[in-house]
């Protein structure tokens, strides 16, 4: 178009002039941003230099910014946790009395047992040659003898509770107590503690529980000669008796009882087994297979418990519990069984707390530690109190009162080793009864504690 009006040769000049108008604003442009850029700056220099000043001038503007950024991140992310956790107060709290354990207490749920009602329950595989077994393993680990001394057997205590939490707020604090008295007194007479707390097997709940746990003890301790199973309702009250021994040489149960009542009259309360000694052999575990088909919990334990309470005297209508039983097991299958169960009532293998407690001040006055009879027995059990559940069979008022005298009349002893005792028998408070000396040795307790076998045998031999 350009040639046309203008001609070729004038159409070139014009637009050479245009190409070089186009270089000259371009320059222009450059130049003045690279002025205001020098000049912002207070200060000349070569383009390098200013690419340099340029480039670190938009870093320190951007740094603050980045950072106001990232604060700004950091203070919504800790005010949306604040606000999260003042939101959350009222689930969450420092508070231990008003968290809700069951939060995070959650089991799994229990596998259904298919086994049919005609198949009687089995605590294991049938084993028929244990005391072999048993005999072949102690040759083969003489550092484990079964006896500690000719007449000491090796005694294995074995008491427990449930796996989850008590029901109130005071349950877990007995048992704390319970525990603390069965280990002293072991820990006086040699004998070593198995505390439990799991359910080996869902069908022998409640009563029962203890069956499977025995079994398993039995054959997975061949080195123990006797297990004594005691309930965690149960105390030691007499430290320094140490049980006769020598006396059940030809027995495999003992339990507390009287022979007229279990054999005659089929009192379901003619012995208990909240407090007994099973010896580890054959016997033992043939009686546990014998004792167990009535445990398994549901229609299984009900119609047992019927026939039970029609058997035996005087019981009343409830599910089948292991104490009655035995004695109708004992009492149906005498000739089986009777020969090997010695029911001891010469001490207090089992002590009914309701004749025991509000005696413990005449004891003092009268008697002595050791001879774990009506005098000063042995163990103190509180059979209706149940300091675990929700209810018992007594006022929770009296239940845990006595089983504070009880626990601070064993622990009496036990503290006079060192020199202290309890105020009185309902105060948790200590007293001192013995100044310190600079020979420790050669000071002995006045009640013998300090040599609980010695004191044993002498009332032992006085019987």
């Amino acid at each position: 178009m350009l040639e046309k009006c203008l001609g070729p040769q004038r159409a070139r000049k014009f637009q050479r002039f245009l190409n070089h108008c186009k270089v000259t604003i371009l320059c222009l442009f450059l130049t003045i941003i690279v002025l205001r850029g020098t000049i912002g700056a207070g200060k000349f220099g070569t383009p390098e230099q200013d690419f340099v000043d340029i480039r670190n001038r938009f870093t320190s503007r951007k740094l603050p910014e980045s950072s106001h950024r990232i604060l700004g991140e950091i203070h919504s992310t800790t005010t949306s946790t604040s606000s999260s956790r003042s939101d959350s107060s009222t689930s969450s709290t420092n508070n231990y009395n008003a968290f809700d354990i069951n939060t995070i207490l959650v089991d799994e749920e229990e596998e259904d047992k298919k086994r049919s009602l005609n198949e009687p329950y089995r605590l294991g595989p049938k084993i028929s040659n244990w005391d072999e077994q048993r005999s072949k393993w102690l040759l083969e680990n003489p550092n484990f003898p079964n006896f500690i001394r000719p007449e000491k057997p090796r005694v294995l205590l074995v008491t427990g509770s449930s796996p989850k939490p008590c029901e109130n707020l005071v349950g877990d604090h007995y048992l704390l107590k319970s525990i603390k008295n069965k280990i002293d007194y072991c820990r006086l007479h040699g004998i070593e503690v198995f505390y439990n707390m799991a359910l080996f097997d869902a069908e022998m709940a409640g009563f029962w529980a203890k069956l499977p746990l025995i079994r398993k003890l039995l054959l997975s301790h061949p080195e123990v000669e006797f297990l004594w199973w005691m309930d965690s309702d149960a105390m030691f009250t007499d430290m320094a008796f140490e049980v006769p021994w020598e006396r059940y040489k030809d027995s495999n149960l003992v339990m507390h009882g009287w022979n007229e009542m279990v054999y005659d009259q089929k009192n379901w309360i003619g012995l208990n087994t909240g407090s007994f000694l099973l010896r580890n052999c054959q016997w033992s575990l043939d009686i546990l297979d014998a004792w167990a088909p009535m445990g398994p919990k549901g229609k299984v334990r009900d119609e047992a418990g019927k026939v039970l309470t029609r058997e035996l005297k005087d019981r009343p209508v409830f599910e089948a519990d292991d104490q009655s039983a035995m004695v109708y097991l004992l009492a149906k299958e005498k000739e089986k069984w009777g020969d090997k169960v010695y029911l001891e009532n010469g001490y207090y293998l089992h002590g009914y707390w309701g004749i025991l407690v509000d005696r413990y001040e005449e004891m003092i006055e009268n008697y002595h530690p050791g001879f774990g009879d009506h005098r000063w027995p042995l163990v103190t059990h509180f059979v209706g109190c149940k300091p675990c559940g929700k209810f018992g069979d007594y006022p929770v008022e009296r239940c845990l009162k006595q089983m504070d005298r009880a626990f601070n009349f064993g622990d009496n002893q036990i503290l006079q080793i060192y020199g202290f005792t309890h105020k009185s028998l309902v105060s948790r408070r200590v007293r001192r009864i013995r100044n310190e000396t600079n020979n420790p040795l050669e000071v002995k307790d006045e009640l013998g504690l300090l040599h609980p076998t010695f004191k044993a045998v002498e009332v032992s031999s006085s019987r």
